[in-house]
């Protein structure tokens, strides 16, 4: 919570340092007028979107809505926000002379260009999907598992698809990887198991020889709506895991399950979600691997990363190799040329990507639908693609 108020500051400081550079190449009443008449609209949404979370009455369209216009409306403020603070510090030492309209150029040119960025994001980037590839070695790897591929599917959120192309050139994509094993990290829906309704028939029609696995994420227990009785809840949560039959996917609720190939085998484990801070902890990885042998390789599914730092890490059996999801990498950031930033590393350790720790590797996916925000900027939508490699 201590985060909101500096946010909304440093937005606060990036909108009236970007009017020095809209008053700087423009003296036209309308426009000033116009710029000030949106941030407050703006921020009425905002407040008119707190006092009804807090009275149980809120729209995820109308929610969506404003949370894409602080972005068109703050983020390119405050990023080209450095060029004028770095004028006004040459500035202070020459007396504070009349701004450069060269320089308030640049800092729009910037504004600009992110805004366009943004825009694409939101209009586009949802469905933007990109196939993320990766290598692992591990020396105790059986034979025959040597080059077994797993393409890992997570944070579906069908409640927030409207697009049936978009969401089938992904599933295409899926397909095209021809992976052995297909498995999915949770979060299938928003809500309610009924938003996946229309796309069951799309996931179904997805294949792999070795199978296809999935767990569940903290929304599809259906804790983040108002159910007429816990009843209602509780029938909503059977009739998730009954779509999840009908997609082709074998849901676990911590079990294990033995994949073998060739004589061989390792040991594929589901745990509810468990999450830290505020979220439930229904997964148990104790119980689910009561009957895995310790010497077997292991392969955890487990929807938040926070899991594999707080429990996975330590738990007294090796589990190889956790794949989560859960962050989206907050569906915002910045991944050019091997360089990746989120505002989510600060919630988050383990956010997006591939990490190691004593051995054992997690594997978070930044998701393939997205929620809250309706799109995706710079962190795009994720199908992984992992090869297991003895070595």
């Amino acid at each position: 919570m201590a985060r909101f108020p500096l946010m909304l500051l440093l937005f606060l400081v990036g909108d009236l340092y970007f009017y020095q550079a809209v008053s700087t190449l423009s003296q036209q009443p309308a426009l000033h007028f116009a710029y000030w008449l949106f941030d407050i609209l703006l921020i009425a949404a905002i407040i008119s979107i707190i006092f009804l979370r807090r009275a149980g009455l809120h729209s995820e369209r109308f929610i969506a809505v404003v949370i894409g216009a602080m972005m068109l409306n703050y983020i390119p403020k405050v990023f080209s926000s450095p060029v004028l603070l770095a004028e006004d510090i040459v500035r202070l030492f020459r007396g504070f002379p009349a701004r450069s309209i060269y320089v308030s150029e640049v800092a729009l040119a910037i504004a600009g260009a992110l805004f366009v960025a943004i825009l694409f994001g939101l209009t586009k980037g949802k469905h933007f999907y990109k196939v993320r590839k990766e290598t692992i070695f591990f020396p105790d790897l059986p034979e025959a598992f040597d080059g077994f591929t797993i393409t890992q599917l997570s944070d579906i959120h069908s409640g927030s698809f409207s697009d049936a192309g978009g969401v089938q050139k992904g599933l295409d994509l899926v397909d095209a990887q021809q992976s052995d094993l297909l498995l999915f990290t949770g979060d299938l829906v928003n809500n309610m198991a009924s938003e996946m309704d229309p796309w069951i028939g799309g996931f179904n029609k997805l294949k792999a020889p070795y199978g296809k696995y999935s767990v569940l994420g903290n929304h599809d227990y259906g804790d983040y709506i108002r159910w007429e009785s816990k009843e209602a809840q509780a029938a909503n949560l059977a009739r998730l895991k009954e779509v999840h039959g009908e997609m082709g996917f074998n849901l676990l609720l911590n079990e294990a399950v033995t994949i073998k190939k060739q004589g061989q085998s390792i040991s594929l484990i589901g745990v509810e979600n468990w999450g830290k801070g505020g979220f439930h902890k229904y997964g148990d990885l104790k119980r689910a691997t009561a009957n895995v042998p310790d010497n077997s390789f292991k392969v955890l599914m487990s929807h938040d990363p926070s899991h594999w730092d707080e429990v996975t890490v330590d738990h007294h059996q090796h589990v190889h190799l956790t794949l989560a999801g859960h962050t989206h990498g907050m569906q915002f950031g910045i991944e050019l040329f091997g360089f990746k930033w989120s505002p989510i590393k600060y919630v988050y350790k383990q956010w997006a990507g591939l990490y190691e720790q004593q051995g054992k590797y997690l594997y978070v996916n930044r998701g393939f639908g997205f929620l809250g925000l309706k799109g995706r900027i710079g962190m795009w939508p994720e199908i992984a693609v992992l090869t297991l490699k003895k070595g």
